[in-house]
């Protein structure tokens, strides 16, 4: 069994209890779209063009509510904004990598591959063929997606009534799974306690846009304190270099 095999096959087993939780999410996506009496081409294309869930669901309510597209645009913007962190904080593995397959893993960046995958990036000798397993959690999980749209689109046609049946809960669990393990420091609480309190009271904004406010607040409040906690902790380190300096001399 080569590498590259061993190591799709890591990614996809690392994966599999976040797909598990993901499945009910890629179905109750595609019996939304069914509910909402789009052409099934639009939920194929989504997901396998967009592919990315949290977005999706932002779009087929707004588009649902008729809401206009640059509201649309903005909305699924600043909803998929954290994905910029990520990549941010995957940069520094894959910098080495071609361009092309770094697009090709940009395209791929979801919640549930980051967190599958990232943990693995703390051994050093993973970063060569850490791509590999990326690329193997990655394609399962779009497979997976894909494969769920597309049932959930014929099972609302079949079944009336499917998208009332709480399947959403599913990712809702996952991504406090997702999370959790982050809520270790204040700036990770601070962003936690600080979007999800301003979704539930900008929750009657038209258009979805307390979901946008939100993600401001969570990142904004997450930012600064980050920027205000290491300030003086960056200070005291110079303070330190300075007095070590000083020593050296006096020696």
């Amino acid at each position: 069994m080569s590498d590259f095999v061993k190591n799709y096959k890591k990614g996809f087993i690392a994966s599999i209890p976040m797909m598990v939780g993901g499945m009910p999410f890629g179905l109750l996506f595609g019996s939304l779209v069914s509910a909402n009496d789009l052409p099934i081409w639009v939920a194929i294309a989504m997901s396998s063009l967009v592919y990315a869930g949290s977005a999706q669901f932002v779009a087929i309510g707004m588009i649902a509510l008729g809401a206009p597209v640059w509201v649309i645009i903005l909305t699924t913007f600043f909803v998929n904004l954290r994905h910029l962190l990520y990549s941010a904080d995957l940069v520094k593995f894959v910098k080495h990598l071609p361009i092309r397959l770094r697009l090709f893993l940009g395209f791929g960046l979801i919640d549930e591959t980051y967190a599958a995958v990232r943990p693995m990036y703390q051994d050093k000798a993973f970063v060569l063929k850490g791509h590999q397993v990326y690329i193997g959690s990655f394609l399962s999980f779009y497979i997976m997606w894909n494969i769920t749209t597309i049932v959930g689109v014929l099972a609302g046609e079949l079944i009336p009534g499917m998208s009332e049946w709480g399947l959403e809960f599913a990712m809702v669990a996952t991504f406090i799974g997702i999370i959790s393990p982050y809520l270790k420091n204040v700036p990770y609480i601070l962003a936690f306690v600080g979007a999800g309190f301003s979704s539930i009271v900008l929750i009657d904004l038209p258009n979805q846009l307390g979901l946008v406010v939100a993600a401001l607040v969570g990142v904004t409040l997450g930012s600064v304190s980050e920027f205000l906690l290491k300030r003086p902790k960056n200070q005291n380190n110079k303070n330190d270099v300075a007095d070590e300096m000083i020593e050296l001399e006096k020696e």
